[in-house]
């Protein structure tokens, strides 16, 4: 194991070679760039993502990586109903398919129902070509405090394992028309 600063986690995203799956267990993230656009979500006034800064350098980031022939998906393990976080993370979703991700969803119990959970933990993870994983800490309201990276094989093998469950029991997000 070995931290990650910030700018190290955001390498790593920017310049794996073929693949990144990313599992995603928190109900509520708080990270300080999107605490705006979700607000404005739940008061019913949403602006369009492509207008917040770090939501459009990653959708140009996925764009480019998935053009270049890379693969990029993320399973969501969401409460029923939502939180409002989730919410808008199912709306903002459609931008995310657009630039090239493959986002599917599946609901808590369902993850406790196919074993996925506990076994998995509480901790989100970012699983790159399947030799490396970046796993994400979070406090009880949903700040990312810390990320450290694994490259044991063991642990690694295990979240390739936890990801094909992930895959095999979640449904895939359907693609919407958005404006640009």
């Amino acid at each position: 194991m070995r931290p990650l600063t910030d700018e190290d986690f955001a390498r790593s995203l920017a310049t794996f070679s073929h693949t990144a799956f990313r599992l995603e267990l928190q109900p509520v993230y708080s990270e300080p760039s999107e605490h705006d656009t979700v607000a404005k979500f739940v008061s019913g006034e949403p602006e369009v993502p492509t207008t917040v800064e770090g939501l459009r350098q990653w959708f140009a980031q996925v764009s480019e990586q998935t053009a270049a022939g890379k693969r990029i998906e993320r399973v969501r393990v969401q409460e029923d109903p939502p939180t409002d976080y989730q919410r808008w993370e199912r709306w903002i979703g459609a931008w995310n398919i657009k630039a090239g991700e493959t986002l599917r969803y599946m609901t808590r119990a369902t993850a406790h129902g196919v074993g996925l959970l506990p076994a998995a933990g509480d901790r989100d993870w970012w699983l790159l070509d399947s030799d490396r994983l970046i796993v994400m800490y979070f406090d009880d309201a949903g700040h990312r405090i810390r990320n450290e990276l694994i490259t044991d094989p063991e642990a690694v093998v295990q979240a390739c394992a936890w990801r094909d469950l992930a895959v095999h029991y979640s449904v895939p997000d359907q693609v919407r028309d958005i404006a640009a």
